[in-house]
């Protein structure tokens, strides 16, 4: 059928365009094929390539180079020796080819030169750049590099193999930054703050326990995730003897990797090589690999390779006054809704998919992004394998022009498909608000907080038994399924859980504290939905109270390994937990529908104590009912049991070995879970 393209006025400043066919089933951005532009987007009338070839197209007898930049009048390539010395070797015209590419052939084998890109617009020559599709590049970005990506494999790449994953809620997500975990002194890891850190097996800390590697993969979590891998702007590659640290949430190229997490910045292909090795290294351990991706905002704006090449283009804009929208809070915000940058995303994850071997991809801020371009990116990773993930925040730092109905908020996630959302509801329910450091949660003692847990237990879906007017941020349920809500306490952002507990609770001992601290994360593992743990939390990682440490110093966010000596009992209990998940499917529901059939709360009559049963054999588990009771009081609580013989599995935060039958009532302990089962 041919397609009419029709645009409709919507709103002042707005339009959208869709397809025809979808005319009859209403205007709704989450619907495939409606795609969203700003009707003051100055560069709307460009022409746009659906070619799939842009930037670097290396081959032994040729390099084509191509550039989108449709307001040029002029495009230079210049080609380098080296990746910052004063050595230029040629500078070359390109020439303008249709749909506002640019382009330039270089004849014979031109493999490991480097390149930058400038463009002449209204006159005026641009700074030099890679181009945005840059797949690698030298120290500090500032060049793009002409590579063999074959050259790039490490040895067995090809057998190179994700490990099976069944169900999107069997994920258990690990999220680390590479320095922190690998920098330590008692890491026993020789490639320190390096990629090839995630790749050392057998190290030890000073009381010879595994680190690194070996530990993630003896925790059995199923994920790792990786804070920002990519390039980016923050740290100086060509001083990596001076201390320097940051997050690295401000990206400069994003289809290359870090080069101070290199063993070499200024060749591009040694950082490439190193990331394939890790997550090789993962891979083999058991682990999937997930990128945390920040395609809602550059670290540069009108420098950036971006908007020296197309002006007001990438990014969004104020109608009022034409500066640049700030929705990120890191000075832009970038405009998916525009084609060519939609274009972009979906190319730049798929990339990393199929060259890198990636499993899933978490976007910071991820309701910058229109959910049309989320729903894009989802079907086509899931169109390569169905088992890769894709999750992200579900809100915004700051307002954006782009409307609230058209953005990946948490509130539309069930207008999205494949597309999981972080539940701040769950994450403030149990331990307080992240921004309020006095506040607490149900895990350490506050008495509203019940509800709030319990639509975190049920996946932030439809469940008869949850009262939506008191759970503290979202009235109404957002997702279809449990696969589209991660559940979390803390993350790289704000506070450790330990150092929340410690300062909103300065009254408590440490043994509470702990208690605390398994009790939060014992709901997160044993909620429907995907459980996400901050690496270090099973050791009560502390960084000494600073709650944003993006650029603060080692000594901040390094993990100490010798808190795993320290805290051994506490590794062990979450070693335990996880392994409780993974071997009962109850906890793992695929459905909403499953959800609201096999999990029952019970009456307590009592605002900290929480208590569900997951019903005949739900999920196909092998356990005929399982009963779990949550005290986030300060006092023993006594509970009714149904009727038969339950066997505990954990009272006090001790996992029995041998069976311990109740049939009339069990006293559940202060800060405690109690989880017993009927075979």
């Amino acid at each position: 059928m041919k397609t009419i393209m029709i645009l409709l006025i919507l709103l002042p400043g707005m339009f959208v365009s869709f397809n025809s066919k979808l005319f009859a089933q209403g205007m709704d951005a989450g619907q495939p094929g409606i795609t969203t532009s700003l009707a003051y987007d100055p560069c709307k009338n460009y022409s746009v390539y659906s070619g799939s070839d842009l930037g670097v197209n290396y081959s032994k007898s040729e390099t084509i180079l191509k550039i989108w930049s449709p307001p040029a009048q002029e495009m230079k390539l210049r080609l380098y020796k080296t990746s910052s010395g004063n050595d230029m070797m040629e500078e070359i015209s390109c020439r303008k080819d249709a749909d506002g590419v640019w382009k330039a052939k270089l004849k014979g084998d031109r493999k490991n030169i480097y390149y930058t890109f400038q463009s002449k617009i209204k006159g005026k020559w641009n700074d030099e750049n890679p181009d945005p599709y840059a797949r690698a590049v030298g120290v500090n970005g500032k060049r793009g590099q002409i590579v063999d990506l074959n050259e790039t494999n490490p040895s067995g790449w090809e057998n190179d193999q994700s490990p099976v994953l069944k169900n999107h809620t069997d994920v258990i997500l690990y999220e680390l930054h590479i320095r922190d975990l690998t920098v330590a002194p008692n890491s026993g890891i020789k490639n320190k703050g390096k990629f090839l850190g995630l790749t050392e097996s057998g190290t030890k800390n000073s009381q010879e326990q595994s680190t690194g590697i070996d530990h993630i993969a003896e925790m059995g979590v199923t994920h790792v995730h990786l804070l920002p891998s990519f390039d980016f702007c923050s740290v100086d590659e060509s001083k990596l003897n001076v201390p320097q640290f940051n997050w690295g949430y401000d990206p400069q190229n994003y289809n290359t990797p870090e080069g101070s997490y290199s063993t070499d910045p200024e060749d591009g292909k040694v950082r490439i090589l190193e990331f394939k090795k890790m997550v090789q290294s993962l891979h083999q351990k058991g682990l999937r690999v997930v990128m945390d991706v920040l395609y809602n905002h550059t670290g540069r704006t009108h420098n950036s390779n971006f908007d020296q090449l197309v002006p007001g283009y990438y990014y969004r804009e104020w109608e009022k006054d034409g500066k640049y929208s700030n929705a990120s809070g890191c000075g832009n915000e970038t405009a998916s809704d525009r084609t060519m940058y939609r274009k972009f995303i979906i190319e730049s994850v798929t990339y990393w998919v199929r060259e890198y071997h990636v499993d899933g991809f978490r976007f910071d801020l991820m309701a910058i992004h229109d959910m049309e371009t989320m729903n894009q990116v989802a079907a086509t990773l899931q169109a390569i394998d169905p088992s890769i993930i894709v999750y992200g925040e579900g809100w915004t730092a700051g307002d954006s022009p782009l409307p609230d109905k058209y953005r990946a908020l948490k509130k539309n996630a069930k207008k999205m498909n494949g597309v999981a959302v972080f539940s701040d509801d769950i994450r403030d329910g149990i331990k307080g608000s992240v921004f309020d450091g006095k506040s607490t949660g149900f895990a350490s003692g506050n008495k509203e907080m019940a509800e709030s847990v319990k639509f975190g237990i049920v996946a932030a879906g439809v469940h008869p038994q949850i009262d939506y007017t008191k759970v503290n941020y979202s009235k109404e349920p957002y997702t279809k399924n449990p696969d589209e809500v991660i559940n979390y306490v803390s993350c790289h952002d704000n506070n450790t859980l330990y150092d929340k507990l410690k300062i909103s609770r300065p009254d408590a001992s440490e043994e509470d504290i702990t208690k605390m601290d398994k009790l939060a994360n014992t709901i997160v593992l044993t909620s429907q939905g995907i459980p996400f743990l901050q690496a270090g939390v099973e050791m009560k990682r502390t960084k000494r109270g600073v709650d944003n440490s993006f650029n603060k110093p080692d000594s901040v966010n390094q993990i100490n390994w010798d808190w795993k000596y320290e805290n051994r009992e506490l590794v062990d209990y979450y070693k335990a937990l996880i392994a409780l998940r993974k071997a009962h499917p109850a906890f793992r529901m695929p459905t909403n529908e499953i959800v609201q059939k096999n999990l029952v709360f019970l009456p307590t009559n009592d605002p900290q104590l929480i208590a569900y049963q997951l019903k005949d054999h739900a999920n196909k588990d092998s356990w005929q009912q399982i009963l779990v009771i949550f005290n986030g009081s300060g006092i023993d609580k006594n509970f009714d049991l149904p009727k038969g013989i339950w066997i505990t599995v954990l009272q006090n935060y001790q996992f029995r070995t041998e069976e311990q039958p109740h049939s009339v009532s069990v006293t559940v302990a202060p800060y405690s879970t109690m989880i017993l089962y009927q075979e």
